[in-house]
């Protein structure tokens, strides 16, 4: 049977006979406290934002954004989710060939077969806890030239860099020292560079790792942010995306629809970044919980946990006889959903993953996880 991702919670419930209302879903790395209030509030007094179309430019919308995040307003994009910004990136820089660094989550890999481009997989290394090791991704793009000749005589190298910071389902993370050595010798080389700060704003320290305030120096560089996760807004379907490469804006624009955020994600994109009480509550939540959760798994002689930056922990069974499908099994006979981790590039079946959620749903879940073992 493949592994269940965190939203296939109507799956779960054909199968295991259990209504997808009762199931805690550790696999969605979905912010535990549910929608701010404040934003609630907010949108329940202004649903008549409905009536009418929104801003073509999002103008509201990208300064909010742009206060948030200390962005150039100019800079930023705005989509239907972070997807679709994903989508129309890679549509328009359309490489003839790009790097991802792994495992990653399977939406790149859809969006670089469709526009035809070859796909260079960058492991990262389980024995090194996943974290990189920016000169050997250096070699790794050099060893990747195609043997054509781009402008100026050079051996023309993969177009595009893609990595996930943190990264999923890894939760290691590529601090922005190193990103700005990584970003210099990619624009050595005309190498675009994509990445995804999905899960950024749940880092202990945002500013150690955010790409942002190098997309103003940096050309080369496209940010990507989505409220799914940090703002528990999935279905609401905002994303936005940073970078200071104003031809790269026109060809994004070009590929996308007008109006594809709806009036009411660009009502409440305006005013949710505002709501400090909120970030405060959960990154105090999540640092708490991240921590907690990490050293009771710690105490398993028979797992092996690697460092975690998002609300997610990556973790590994080196119990032969517990794979990850039989943690994913005993968690969800007791309601609870974690992320078999054997469908992702280069891991196998006794990975698996699972998000903070509330603490008294931590204590079930890692009391599952303690009885198998012991």
């Amino acid at each position: 049977m493949a592994a269940f991702h965190g939203s296939d919670l109507e799956k779960i419930e054909q199968i295991y006979g259990i209504k997808k209302e009762e199931i805690t879903g550790f696999g969605a790395n979905v912010n535990p406290l549910g929608l701010s209030p404040f934003m609630k509030d907010y949108l329940a007094a202004h649903l008549d934002v409905l009536c009418a179309y929104p801003d073509r430019n999002y103008t509201a919308l990208r300064r909010a954004i742009a206060d948030y995040t200390g962005a150039d307003v100019e800079n930023i994009m705005v989509g239907n989710g972070s997807t679709e910004l994903i989508s129309a990136a890679i549509q328009a820089i359309h490489p003839h060939a790009a790097v991802v660094l792994g495992p990653a989550y399977s939406e790149y890999e859809r969006e670089l077969t469709l526009a035809g481009s070859v796909l260079h997989y960058y492991d990262l290394c389980a024995e090194k806890d996943f974290v990189l090791d920016v000169e050997d991704l250096e070699r790794f793009i050099m060893e990747h030239a195609d043997g054509a000749k781009a402008a100026g005589g050079k051996l023309r190298l993969p177009g595009l860099l893609v990595l996930c910071n943190p990264n999923n389902p890894t939760s290691s993370a590529v601090p922005a020292s190193q990103m700005r050595l990584l970003l210099s010798f990619c624009r050595e080389n005309n190498i675009f560079v994509m990445t995804d700060e999905t899960y950024a704003e749940f880092a202990p320290s945002v500013s150690e790792i955010t790409s942002i305030p190098l997309a103003g120096e940096y050309d080369n560089l496209l940010v990507l942010r989505g409220v799914s996760k940090f703002w528990s807004a999935p279905g609401l379907r905002l994303g936005y995306a940073v970078t200071s490469n104003g031809e790269l804006r026109g060809r994004i624009d070009a590929a996308k629809n007008p109006w594809t955020v709806s009036s009411l994600a660009d009502a409440a994109g305006q005013i949710m970044f505002t709501d400090k009480e909120y970030i405060e509550r959960t990154r105090s939540l999540i640092g708490k919980e991240r921590e907690r959760c990490i050293q009771t798994l710690a105490a398993i002689p028979e797992l092996k946990v690697y460092p975690a930056y998002a609300n997610f922990v990556l973790a590994r069974s080196l119990n032969p006889e517990i794979t990850a499908r039989t943690l994913f099994e005993a968690a969800i006979r007791r309601k609870m959903m974690i992320r078999d981790c054997s469908d992702f590039h280069s891991l196998n079946d006794s990975y698996f993953r699972f998000c903070f959620m509330l603490p008294e749903d931590n204590t079930r879940l890692l009391t599952c996880i303690r009885e198998l073992f012991a």
